[in-house]
């Protein structure tokens, strides 16, 4: 299985693709601003992963674009800001969290399907954000929140898009892997769907 993780210039991207690679996918790393869509379109890959970064969507190079040129065929997570970025391509708005979170474990509540299958609600979570998404996307629905009632998981109605506010990567999360197992699940059965449309 081919992954390619979008870096928005994160310190965290490598945590992700160490996360990736342990399940036997083949991930590559293109930073946010050396990599064209032209590129990536020529052999599509079976996962796209945005990573987290220190800025917000607005700056986030060509992360918005692949969301946009991709996610209505090839399965996307986005990772904290890559989360803020599917939610705004969508129409969802970004803001100031009430509070910078940086470093700290947090109880995520989710809804036990998806990338939340065969995980306990709640778990433990690491959190690194200053931004928060403020109205989700109609085309959206919310999967996960904290217990101030945080955004904490997004997914997509009609493709295959999902999106979380903390770092799945990071050692303090609980069930980090398996939500890695779960994403690569969800992508195995569109790539499956997929090849029964084209041969039907």
């Amino acid at each position: 299985m081919k992954i390619i993780i979008i870096d928005n210039y994160d310190s965290f991207t490598y945590n992700l693709f160490q996360l990736f690679t342990v399940t036997g996918a083949d991930v590559k790393v293109y930073r946010n601003d050396c990599i064209s869509l032209d590129i990536l379109s020529h052999e599509p890959p079976d996962a796209i992963i945005i990573s987290p970064g220190p800025k917000d969507p607005s700056d986030s190079g060509i992360s918005k674009d692949v969301v946009r040129y991709f996610g209505k065929t090839v399965p996307v997570l986005g990772v904290c800001l890559g989360m803020q970025v599917i939610n705004e391509v969508f129409g969802g708005k970004t803001i100031l969290a009430p509070r910078p979170v940086h470093g700290e474990k947090d109880q995520i509540f989710h809804n036990g399907k998806g990338l939340f299958q065969s995980i306990p609600s709640p778990f433990f979570a690491a959190r690194y954000h200053s931004l928060v998404v403020s109205v989700a996307s109609d085309d959206l629905m919310v999967t996960a929140r904290n217990s101030e009632n945080i955004v904490m998981a997004i997914e997509h109605l009609k493709y295959p898009i999902v999106g979380v506010q903390f770092h799945p990567e990071s050692f303090m999360t609980e069930y980090g892997e398996r939500m890695a197992v779960n994403f690569l699940k969800q992508v195995k059965y569109h790539g499956s769907y997929s090849q029964d449309k084209e041969h039907n």
